[in-house]
């Protein structure tokens, strides 16, 4: 790689490849790629579905900037990474109507955080069910409060990116997630879950 290409902003280089440098958009890709590739990797678990998810997102994307629909507003990587957001959604909504998602398989406990020792077969049995319910209760959630969870807990957004991401304020997405715990509560509450 060119270390004056290096130098460019995503700005410029897709005002490049815009222009007729068709290599404008493999540098940018490549830039960008391994941050959508562990996105991806650690959303869906699978490195297989992983490398179809990221094909798809930036053939996606590619198609977007030609058709002339890509408006920059110098947030490349937040919008390819909603474009990978919402490919990853496709993925599971695909799953889920074949058969239940278990959260175990994202390696991850009930509130996002990534597990650090191996668990015996029992306590992998009891996350598993923990995680599931916790995937189920969110899935009942409004949308807009799904989202900012998911964002917050899966993809380690900050508020900041998330407001960036959805198109709202910091303190919308603050709003929204403060909604979804609430909501989050009751919904254990009201149906004596215990996750423990």
């Amino acid at each position: 790689m060119n270390a004056n290409v290096s130098m460019l902003s995503d700005r410029v280089l897709l005002n490049n490849y815009l222009s007729g440098d068709r290599s404008a958009i493999s540098e940018l890709i490549e830039r960008h790629s391994q941050r959508v590739r562990n996105y991806i990797g650690m959303m869906v678990r699978d490195n297989d579905i992983a490398d179809d998810i990221f094909q798809e997102t930036f053939i996606k994307a590619v198609r977007v900037i030609d058709e002339g629909r890509y408006t920059d507003s110098g947030k490349f990587l937040s919008w390819v990474l909603r474009i990978a957001h919402n490919r990853v959604l496709d993925h599971f909504r695909r799953e889920k109507s074949s058969r239940q998602l278990n959260e175990a398989e994202a390696g991850y406990d009930m509130i996002g955080t990534m597990r650090i020792a191996e668990p015996n077969t029992e306590d992998e049995l009891v996350q598993g069910e923990i995680e599931q319910t916790v995937r189920n209760l969110v899935d009942l959630l409004p949308e807009e409060q799904q989202e900012v969870v998911r964002l917050r807990y899966y993809s380690k957004l900050s508020f900041a990116e998330i407001a960036d991401e959805t198109g709202v304020s910091i303190n919308t997405a603050l709003g929204r997630m403060r909604y979804a715990l609430i909501n989050l509560r009751k919904m254990i509450k009201d149906n004596n879950i215990v996750l423990s």
